[in-house]
């Protein structure tokens, strides 16, 4: 693994560097998981894609740069180190565009890449299902085969921007469950679908915070054409482990987000820590010490797929490392702060840094990470039976 930046990647971060400070927001965005939000990090989408920024990796032809992940890795740096907006395309951007890549056809990349690159269309998962979470080849939502597609009927639960999302992804079982009780994997289709199609209907799941972060999804004979089949019918369960590899690895949790919460925790430390408490002070150092564990191990991840090579069931290992680590991270920030960390980004007046601000927020976004990507118990079971040998069994 060389650690060494080329020039090449130098002045891509100088340039990236330069283009954040002139266009980042100076005061935060409201909450993405509002309306008010969801449109105007939807405009911060347009004037990222605008300069060829919201999708840097991706190639030209798609409003991408077309950099390897080298430079990838840079500029998720560069970008939570200016304070930029959370990214409300990430389902598509992070999830649905890698698959695509892989298994959709040259049509299928030519229409759908281009306007999730813009924001134009936001897209929402649609895995979970009331009795189907972890389990997710449990799931019951069919998909019937009829002149020109698929009728898809059935209900998903917790799809991630759904209550204001334009179109959403996700497995249906296109083969009886009877067919296939013994290997329930099989016969699942991935299918792409519009959120407002006839036959949908989208209902925000309420949160004492009145954010409707998620929603469920009722679906009753959803007409879905053939073109909106991502990969071969049956196929859908190999196609969505392409899909939540990435997630799990380093598409949903690239380094800079560490590394920028980390930087801000130790200029509060140093601000207003207190010297005399050395327990606090050292878990400052620990998330000081994650962040650049994580890092580290990531370029290491990098310079694989740069050779190659693929990740694999390693992606469990990486998964429980940062879900576990930013849960840490915030509960320190809490505890440094004080009465100061429950002050929202939404609390900011004029004039005022949002430094002391978000991080209440933040921790109980932290709270879900463990359990979304697939539950950290089912990654531990993956990380002892396919990395350790261990014999399968509840542990």
């Amino acid at each position: 693994m060389d650690l060494e930046f080329t020039a090449g990647e130098g002045e891509f971060r100088r340039r990236a560097r330069d283009w954040l400070a002139a266009h980042v927001p100076r005061r935060p965005l409201p909450s993405l998981e509002t309306a008010e939000g969801f449109a105007a990090h939807r405009a911060w989408e347009r004037e990222l894609a605008a300069d060829r920024w919201s999708v840097v990796s991706w190639p030209e032809e798609y409003g991408g740069q077309g950099v390897d992940i080298v430079k990838w890795l840079v500029f998720e740096e560069e970008y939570y180190a200016a304070g930029a907006p959370g990214r409300v395309s990430q389902n598509g951007v992070n999830l649905l565009a890698p698959t695509l890549f892989d298994y959709g056809t040259a049509e299928q990349r030519a229409r759908v890449l281009p306007s999730m690159a813009s924001g134009e269309v936001i897209w929402a998962q649609a895995w979970s299902e009331p009795e189907s979470g972890s389990d997710l080849a449990s799931l019951r939502s069919t998909a019937r085969r009829t002149d020109g597609g698929w009728l898809i009927s059935g209900q998903k639960t917790w799809s991630s921007r759904a209550a204001f999302a334009d179109r959403a992804f996700g497995l249906f079982r296109s083969e009886p469950y009877e067919n296939h009780r013994d290997k329930p994997h099989r016969g699942l289709t991935y299918l792409m679908f519009p959120l407002d199609a006839d036959g949908v209907t989208v209902r925000p799941v309420g949160r004492l915070d009145g954010k409707p972060a998620f929603a469920e999804l009722f679906l009753d004979d959803v007409f879905v054409p053939d073109d909106d089949v991502l990969g071969e019918p049956g196929q859908g369960w190999r196609i969505a482990m392409s899909t939540t590899g990435n997630e799990r690895g380093l598409m949903l949790r690239s380094p800079g987000r560490f590394l920028a919460s980390a930087d801000r925790l130790v200029r509060h430390w140093r601000a207003s820590g207190d010297p005399a408490d050395t327990a606090l002070r050292d878990r400052v150092a620990d998330a000081v010490i994650g962040a650049r564990a994580y890092e580290l191990f990531t370029w290491a991840s990098a310079s694989r797929f740069a050779a190659g090579e693929t990740i694999g069931a390693e992606s469990s290992l990486n998964k429980v490392f940062w879900s576990e680590y930013d849960i840490a991270l915030h509960e320190t920030a809490l505890d440094l702060l004080g009465p100061e960390g429950e002050l929202a980004e939404d609390d900011l007046t004029d004039g005022e840094a949002a430094e002391d601000h978000g991080w209440s927020e933040g921790y109980v976004f932290a709270l879900a990470g463990p359990i979304y990507a697939g539950t950290n118990e089912i990654q531990r079971d993956i990380i002892a039976e396919r990395l350790l040998g261990l014999p399968k069994g509840r542990r």
